[in-house]
């Protein structure tokens, strides 16, 4: 089988050629072929097959075919069945003559994977188009920030690195599945269904040895940052390399970039979607509570029901053979620990149609997700220890700018219309309507807090509050924001002038939900008359919130106005993402294998501030082996650094070059070059 492993994809042929030591002589010479995997491999089971060679090939199973004789020299073709097992196997063959004795050879092992290119596999996608994207194409683009400012985060999936594909199925036999039933577990392989399901749960450690522990705190000091990784390859080698071991640490996009890493390698054709602004619905209601004081400051909440500024999950492509017809495609698998799913953290495959049509029956996990995206927000103004009044019933905040990469492109592509239609539209109240029923049954006739929403008119407001931004927030500089306040006529007050006391808070906001203590407070008094618009200015000093962001620098503004003499209150929100500081990455000359290539790396301090303990780390399939580190010490105030490599790209083709800079201040600041590399010319 040559010097090279053999990795064949299923209902595919491959070549093979025996050398004998007597040429071979076709009715008289019998060859069987035996090919085996798992621990105690059966017929029955489907991890043993043994067949014959034949002239031509026996429709969609084992067989060996196509064959030339020349002398001592046998050329024949092997066919795996589309629904084979995918496994690490082992070839022999069993020779005889006539009914004489008999002897077995062993031929080596190969690899087996899903073939998306085969149409009678679960897993065909038919377009090479999108293929190249989902299979081939080993970098890729991670959506974070807030539904208004969608930054793109690279990501190195490396699935065609040399170890990756013996640890992804090293990953299946560290599974609860294979450490209960060997032998039934892979005899499973062949569904990849299962396999989804299997790898979701092995992503993270909740349940057993998985590859990532997360942690969704602040401190990281026993492991890596979740923002400190380029990519998947380091991350799955540390695992492998220390037994097993869960990696410190990882939070939703490292848990959907290793599972792409992972789907990609055996074959399924995966992607990976943010979600902004997704819910955490624990007890299925389909609401979710937020509260706020008098001072406008968000309150922290008792319920675990949270809303994620962004969560990140993956889609993998498949037929749902499981599922009634019109299912098949795209299926959300979450390997993120939210919720257990059969008495394990893992998360689908849910049909992207079962949500986008509110069919929450089906299987796996659709209530879950048909919640992320579609559940109602409703605010609370909380006094004297008691929801007192509500602020907002909000039916669109939740699932928004639902993004993935864009087919042969760096820009995002916004896929919200696949999970579901235009929110208010009338199907969409159709679903909300009959996915409510399904989760909630007799519970959503009778609830008292569907009776106040329906009651309660939200429009009925004398006046309309908007923050906006005056300019592009950058870390380091003082924040300036806008209120715009129109009074506009409602019943209490048709036409007469109001007046506002609005209170102002701002707090930096958590990424698993809710916010730390405010940073930033403010009272403005307002007179309004009938039509008339005014405009406020806000300033939000960079020392206020200077060592008091996470490490994804989001700010929420919030604003409650009250309305003198009327009891009502008028809540404003803002969310805002600081842009980190830039660098650019340059590269001088083509690039080509095995030739240096000179990579300059630019980057300016333009903050007001230093950046301390700086570190650089580089990462790029086929360019660099594993990472390259650099220490840049502390960076002052309008400071610039030029950092200048030489690199020796080992493969042709698309590729893109990955960099990180960390400092105490700032965790985050990313680039990178997307670079095509020649194949090496001909000396």
């Amino acid at each position: 089988m040559g010097l090279k492993r053999l990795i064949v994809r299923r209902g595919q042929p491959f070549m093979l050629q025996l050398h004998f030591n007597r040429p071979f002589h076709w009715g008289t010479d019998r060859i069987t072929f035996i090919a085996e995997t798992g621990p105690a491999p059966t017929e029955l089971s489907g991890t043993r097959a043994t067949f014959s060679l034949t002239q031509t090939r026996q429709g969609n199973v084992w067989s060996a075919s196509d064959f030339t004789i020349d002398s001592n020299l046998l050329c024949v073709s092997l066919f795996t069945p589309s629904n084979a097992v995918i496994g690490s196997y082992t070839l022999k063959i069993e020779t005889s003559q006539g009914q004489g004795y008999s002897s077995t050879h062993s031929l080596g092992t190969f690899f087996l994977l899903f073939n998306p290119w085969n149409a009678e596999d679960d897993v065909y996608l038919p377009s090479e188009i999108l293929l190249q994207e989902y299979v081939m194409m080993d970098y890729g683009f991670v959506y974070k920030g807030q539904e208004k400012f969608i930054t793109s985060w690279p990501w190195n999936y490396g699935q065609f690195e040399e170890d990756i594909i013996d640890i992804c199925f090293e990953i299946l036999n560290k599974s609860l599945y294979f450490l209960k039933n060997p032998s039934k577990d892979c005899s499973q392989r062949s569904d990849v269904v299962y396999i989804c399901r299997v790898v979701s749960a092995m992503i993270n450690s909740n349940d057993d040895n998985g590859v990532l522990q997360g942690n969704w705190g602040e401190d990281y000091s026993l492991g890596v940052s979740p923002l400190e990784w380029n990519g998947s390859v380091a991350i799955l080698r540390q695992w492998s390399a220390r037994g097993g071991k869960p990696v410190k640490y990882g939070q939703c996009w490292v848990f959907a970039g290793v599972m792409c890493t992972v789907m990609r390698c055996l074959g399924v054709p995966t992607r990976i979607v943010s979600n902004f602004r997704s819910a955490h619905n624990v007890d299925g209601n389909l609401t979710l509570d937020t509260y706020y004081d008098r001072n406008a400051e968000m309150l922290a909440t008792p319920e675990r029901d949270k809303i994620w500024n962004f969560h990140v999950w993956n889609e993998c492509w498949m037929i749902r053979k499981d599922l009634p017809p019109g299912y098949n495609g795209w299926q959300v698998l979450d390997p993120t620990p939210q919720e257990t799913s059969n008495g394990l953290f893992c998360c689908g495959p849910a049909s992207v149609r079962a949500i986008k049509e509110g069919d929450v029956h089906l299987p796996y996990d659709t209530p879950f997700v048909y919640a992320e995206v579609n559940a109602d927000e409703v605010i609370w103004l909380f006094g004297d220890g008691q929801a007192r009044e509500i602020l907002a019933h909000n039916t669109r905040s939740i699932g928004n700018n639902i993004s993935t990469k864009m087919v042969g492109s760096n820009q995002h592509q916004n896929i919200t219309s696949s999970y579901k239609y235009p929110e208010g539209s009338p199907e969409e109240r159709s679903v909300f309507m009959k996915a409510s029923k399904k989760m909630l049954g007799s519970r959503r006739a009778s609830s008292p807090l569907l009776d106040l929403l329906r009651s309660r008119d939200s429009q009925d407001q004398p006046a309309q509050l908007q923050l906006r931004l005056a300019r592009t927030p950058e870390w380091g500089q003082d924040l300036l924001l806008k209120l715009h306040a129109r009074r506009v006529p409602n019943r209490a007050h048709p036409r007469g002038p109001i007046r506002l006391q609005v209170r102002f808070c701002a707090q930096a906001l958590l990424h698993k939900g809710g916010a730390r203590e405010p940073l930033w407070r403010q009272i403005v008094h307002l007179n309004l008359d009938f039509g008339e618009e005014i405009q406020w200015p806000l300033l939000l000093p960079y020392i206020n919130y200077r060592n008091k962001l996470t490490d994804e620098r989001l700010i929420r503004v919030s604003g409650i106005a009250e309305v003198e003499g009327t009891g009502r209150s008028i809540l404003v929100l803002k969310d805002i993402s600081l842009e980190p500081p830039h660098l650019s990455i340059e590269v001088s000359e083509r690039a080509e294998v095995g030739k240096a290539l000179r990579v300059h790396v630019t980057f300016t301090n333009t903050r007001t501030v230093a950046l301390s303990h700086c570190t650089m780390v580089l990462e790029g399939s086929g360019l660099i082996h594993g990472q390259l580190s650099n220490d840049l010490g502390t960076l002052v105030a309008g400071h610039t650094t030029q950092i200048q490599l030489v690199l020796y790209p080992f493969k042709a083709g698309h590729r893109q070059l990955q960099v990180l800079i960390s400092s105490n201040e700032v965790k985050e600041i990313k680039g990178y070059k997307d670079i095509f590399v020649a194949a090496a010319r001909a000396s």
